[in-house]
This record gives C-alpha cells, sequence and structure tokens, in this order.
C-alpha cells in the first residue's frame, strides 16, 4: 500500500518532526523526495539520511510564506527529479499563547504567512503542474486545532481551520481532474518543539494526556502513516477530507 517506486514526494517542514518523519516514509516507499526547510542545516542532515539509505532526496531551504520561493521550488522539484505526484504540505509554526485581547499583531501576521499562506503557496505551484499531467495527491497538514478551539492560540487556531477550508475547496475544483487533495489533523505529537513545552511548563504533559484517551503522545511515525495512505492506492476514493489522528480527542 505504501509502494512510491518512480513517484516524486514534496515535503515541507521536512527537517524535523511530522515532516522529516514523513519524508523518511515516502523515500523508504521508493519515492525521490523533496525536503523542504526554513533552516538549511537540518534539511540537508535529513536529505544524508536519505542517500545514506540508498534513496534519492533533493534538499530546498526556503520560506514558504515567500509565493516567488515557492514557485522556485516546485519548479526545482520538477526539474531535479523529474515530476511530482504527491505532496505534504507540513511547514509551520507557532507563538506562546496569549489571550485574543493581549495578542500581538505580528505574531499573528506571521503564523497566518507561514501555516495558511504557505499551503496555499505550495498547492498553487503543486496543482500547476498534476493539473497538466491530470493525476497526484495532496495532503495538508491541520491540527485537531483546525477541527476544536482552546483559549491562548487564537492565530494558530485561525490558521489551522483556513487549512481545512482551503483543503475542501481545492479537492472540490480538482476531484474530477485526476487530484486528491485532502487534509491530515494530528493530535499532541512527540515532535522537539512538544517536548519543549512538555520540559518548560509546568504541568503541561498532564494536561496533554488529559486530552488524549489513548493516554500517550502520539509518534511521528504515525502521521506519517496517514499521509502517506492518503497519497497512496489505498484512499482513492477519500476528497477533501480532515483526517483526525489524535489518540480519541475529538472523539470526547
Amino acid at each position: 500500500m505504501n509502494d512510491f517506486t518512480g513517484k516524486v514526494a514534496f515535503v515541507t517542514g521536512a527537517g524535523s518532526g511530522l515532516g522529516l518523519a514523513t519524508a523518511l516514509a515516502f523515500a523508504e516507499g521508493g519515492a525521490s523526495v523533496a525536503l523542504a526547510d526554513i533552516n538549511p542545516d537540518t534539511i540537508e542532515s535529513a536529505a544524508e539520511k536519505i542517500r545514506t539509505d540508498g534513496g534519492t532526496a533533493l534538499p530546498l531551504s526556503f520560506d514558504v510564506a515567500d509565493e516567488s520561493q515557492v514557485e522556485e521550488a516546485v519548479a526545482r522539484t520538477i526539474e531535479r527529479l523529474g515530476g511530482l505526484d504527491a505532496a505534504f504540505n507540513n511547514a509551520g509554526l507557532q507563538f506562546p499563547p496569549a489571550e485574543t485581547a493581549d495578542g500581538v499583531g505580528e505574531h499573528f501576521d506571521r503564523v497566518i504567512a507561514v501555516n495558511l499562506r504557505g499551503v496555499w503557496n505550495c498547492m498553487k505551484y503543486e496543482l500547476q503542474h498534476m493539473r497538466k499531467v491530470g493525476a497526484g495527491a495532496i495532503v495538508n497538514c491541520s491540527s485537531v486545532c483546525g477541527l476544536i478551539g482552546i483559549p491562548g492560540q487564537t492565530s494558530y487556531h485561525a490558521s489551522k481551520h483556513g487549512i481545512i477550508g482551503l483543503t475542501r475547496t481545492a479537492a472540490l475544483e480538482y476531484a474530477a481532474q485526476g487530484i486528491r487533495i485532502n487534509a491530515v489533523c494530528p493530535g499532541t505529537i512527540d515532535t522537539p518543539l512538544v517536548r519543549h513545552i512538555i520540559d518548560t511548563e509546568e504541568g503541561a504533559m498532564d494536561r496533554i494526556l488529559s486530552c488524549q484517551p489513548i493516554g500517550r503522545l502520539g509518534r511521528p511515525e504515525e502521521i506519517a502513516e496517514a499521509v502517506l495512505w492518503l497519497c497512496g492506492p489505498g484512499s482513492t476514493f477519500v476528497i477533501g477530507h480532515a483526517l483526525a489522528v489524535d489518540g480519541g480527542w475529538t472523539a470526547q
């Protein structure tokens, strides 16, 4: 089901966490992978892991909020790797919690620019190629925060709700053209960012686990498996769906 031999995958935020796990999973499935991240050091290291295992990796360092940089990166992927079959638009960020009345405008603008406009930028140029060839699969990374509200994260939740709107609308535009677009909505996953929160905020682990009935953090590889399923032959009738992979959080 996860055989991507001969395919090309494009993954943003691939330097660590969910993006890295997904890029490695695509490579393990036989795909050539373009790994994108704003940090050139982490992306080179990630690409080297794939090459060491005999895979093909193209590291790309750019800011997804900059449309011209995204256009160039997608074009380089197609030119260097020979096409574009699957994409995981995952790059994102968030700032420390703040009530809406105390929020910082610059923080809101940056979160929307990266998390929401960044996904739109990537979809635009991925779709231009996929539309020409009449095939492709795109998965956008939303969050349980795109399905519910949590106090203190107005900008982050706005961006993640917006991603689901982008996903569903674009999915309807291209469903009849051989292109499938879906979203994945992770719960709290064991990533470097989450570990930092747990290490620096008292009671953070207890708060996190109280939301996830499964009683543990998710693993990045569990999100990667969901993304590959949404991009693969096992989900060919899944269109415009926001898949919660959250340990039961949104089932409560």
